[in-house]
């Protein structure tokens, strides 16, 4: 099972935010799909890391067994989404292939913990919004505006997270690297605006969630229990209201 525990709520919040936007039978598949994906990552890695150092150990045979039955699953969930007469999804991951790839090149290396795979793990996996939507037969603009609100939340979670919790461990925090995430999440959620204007709430809800962050900052860091009940709670304020707001537009 996978030990990132906040990689469960980063593959949560696009499934719930496309089917909340756009309800469907083949979203729902490919939603069951998103997070089959996610924990075949962790076979996968345990594979790919013996293979490169030329061992075989029992976790080795256990791992591909689980990862084979995974995979299995997954062209199932799949093949049925497009089986039950989904629109087009698959352009979405045209972008989404070479950021994931890029995340297991880091994991077949054991350096998986640095920051560049986490914004790219993150970001790709937010990819999962715009192929619910497009699977469900929304418009091409509302699943890039949602992506782009996803990716934000992403990019200022992730480093504000590592930040604290770097904290919690005794090292110095990176003031400018955080105020760097920061300003990079409200571009790039400024930026869901210019594809469709239905984004506001969401926009609006990233800028929240990083002015809540800085508020805490400036407290003693908590427990990182607490840290990450604080962050799902921003993560589902993210989801709502963007939903919200592209459902009244």
């Amino acid at each position: 099972m996978p030990t990132e525990h906040g990689g469960w709520g980063l593959t949560l919040e696009p499934v719930l935010l496309g089917l909340l936007v756009v309800w469907s039978g083949a979203g729902v598949g490919l939603g069951l799909a998103a997070f089959v994906a996610f924990m075949a990552r962790t076979p996968l890695k345990i594979v790919l890391v013996d293979s490169r150092r030329g061992r075989f150990l029992p976790r080795t045979s256990v791992a591909r067994r689980v990862l084979a039955a995974e995979s299995a699953l997954l062209l199932m969930l799949v093949g049925g989404a497009m089986a039950q007469g989904a629109s087009p999804f698959w352009t979405p991951l045209i972008v989404i292939a070479p950021m994931v790839a890029v995340e297991l090149w880091f994991d077949m290396r054991s350096r998986s913990r640095r920051l560049l795979p986490e914004l790219f793990g993150a970001v790709g996996m937010g990819g999962g919004v715009a192929v619910i939507v497009l699977a469900g037969g929304g418009s091409a603009r509302v699943a890039g505006a949602c992506w782009l609100i996803l990716a934000a939340r992403s990019v200022t979670a992730i480093v504000t997270i590592r930040d604290q919790v770097g904290r919690l461990h005794g090292r110095h925090g990176n003031p400018r690297l955080v105020i760097s995430a920061d300003l990079a999440a409200i571009v790039i959620a400024a930026s869901a605006l210019l594809v469709d204007r239905s984004a506001i709430l969401g926009v609006i809800a990233v800028v929240t969630a990083i002015a809540i962050q800085r508020a805490f900052n400036v407290r003693p860091t908590p427990r990182a229990v607490v840290l990450g009940v604080r962050q799902t709670l921003l993560g589902l304020a993210i989801v709502a209201a963007t939903a919200i707001g592209v459902l009244w537009a």
